[in-house]
């Protein structure tokens, strides 16, 4: 047993005893009982992913890690490389773009595949360019776009694959900024989808190009090949790709109410197909799931004791929204708990981490976040800091 001096004991004796870290739960509200969630819709696609914008969760899945051929869902990338040296000031929307020999040969009017019908040795604004891409898939927009930013296509598709890793593409590999066919350029569904979601999230501006549905260059007018953006109001995205190895592939995106999700497929039989499988997965997944914020960004989640500090307690909240997506009708099953430090001491600086919220669904994590100190918590004065170390001493045994 511990002893203290009478003063100590005296000191001790006047101030409160330690609170408990409250543990949180998301406040249940009247909901209707819970929708049965059925299997996915049976698809004819050699893989696909349905994935939550917000968490990045996969909500359905077949063969989501299958190695394919991406094709023109490849001028994602090379627009989200666009996009971030357009955010980085390295390059401007009216820069004069030459088309070279290069990238009319091998993605202009005399190719079979999309083009642009850019006009060998000319200069065109990036702009122009990239809306080319973006819209209609033009791979001679792509070929010089990639030359313009890193001086050739070949050392684009490195600077391709350095954005990979970054964004956690791990089954991808970029040759060209096409998607034209080459052996050993590939990808996978969930790396389509992520990076689709990487797009959204990094560069939204950028992204609302991808809902143009027509764009005209040099009095040619092309249609975008999405015809999800025709029939599906809530679409606004991604990306379309065919060749004959790849087969026809989409990616879509779509946002009603508050919920965003991102489906894929890869490989299907035709055009009209993929349109197809990809609105049954959207409308699967907009049914029979619902996106529920749980707690906002800079709202309180916790207010733990705090030790030798000049404030009682400390506000913890997060940076961000909390937000989850769920089986409709699940939200009472929710449980949320915080894990903080014990004891927890003061000083603490605004935006510090300090713990974490775990979020549960029936013992399942679906979501983790730090927590972080909503305000300066700075040490008490020197009396504050000697009767908490008194009684963190006592209590230590």
């Amino acid at each position: 047993m511990k002893l203290l001096p009478t003063c100590l004991l005296l000191l001790a004796a006047a101030l409160p005893a330690a609170a408990q870290t409250p543990t949180p739960v998301p406040a249940p509200t009247p909901v209707a009982a819970p929708t049965p969630v059925p299997p996915p819709p049976t698809l004819s696609a050699r893989s696909y992913v349905l994935m939550d914008f917000d968490s990045g969760a996969v909500l359905a899945s077949r063969e989501p890690e299958m190695v394919v051929e991406p094709a023109s869902i490849t001028q994602v990338m090379t627009s989200y490389i666009v996009a971030a040296e357009l955010a980085a000031g390295k390059v401007k929307l009216d820069d004069p773009v030459f088309i070279s020999e290069t990238a009319w040969r091998r993605g202009g009017a005399g190719t079979d595949g999309s083009t642009s019908f850019l006009q060998v040795k000319s200069s065109v604004p990036l702009e122009v360019l990239l809306r080319g891409m973006v819209v209609q898939s033009g791979n001679d927009a792509s070929i010089a776009l990639a030359e313009h930013l890193a001086g050739s296509e070949e050392t684009f598709a490195s600077l391709m694959n350095e954005y990979a890793a970054r964004l956690g593409l791990t089954a991808t590999r970029y040759l060209n900024a096409t998607g034209l066919p080459a052996d050993g350029h590939v990808t996978t569904a969930l790396d389509v989808a992520r990076l689709g979601r990487a797009l959204i999230r990094d560069f939204p501006e950028h992204y609302q190009q991808y809902s143009i549905k027509e764009y005209t260059w040099n009095g040619i007018t092309q249609h975008n090949r999405n015809t999800l953006l025709w029939r599906d109001p809530s679409v606004d995205g991604i990306k379309t790709g065919h060749t004959s190895r790849a087969g026809f592939c989409l990616a879509t995106s779509a946002k009603r109410g508050d919920m965003r999700l991102i489906a894929v497929v890869m490989g299907t039989a035709s055009e009209k197909v993929r349109a197809d499988e990809s609105q049954a997965l959207l409308n699967y997944g907009f049914r029979f799931f619902e996106a529920s914020t749980l707690y906002a960004a800079g709202a309180e989640v916790a207010a733990p004791e705090l030790w030798k500090g000049e404030a009682p307690k400390a506000r913890l909240g997060l940076a961000a929204d909390a937000r989850v997506t769920i089986p409709r009708g699940s939200y009472g099953r929710l449980q949320a708990a915080v894990n903080v430090p014990k004891p927890l001491l003061a000083p603490l600086a605004k935006d510090q981490p300090v713990g974490n919220l775990v979020v549960k669904l029936d013992d399942k994590v679906i979501f983790e976040a730090p927590l972080v100190a909503l305000e300066d918590y700075p040490e008490g004065g020197f009396f504050k800091r000697l009767g908490d170390a008194v009684l963190l001493w006592w209590s230590s045994d």
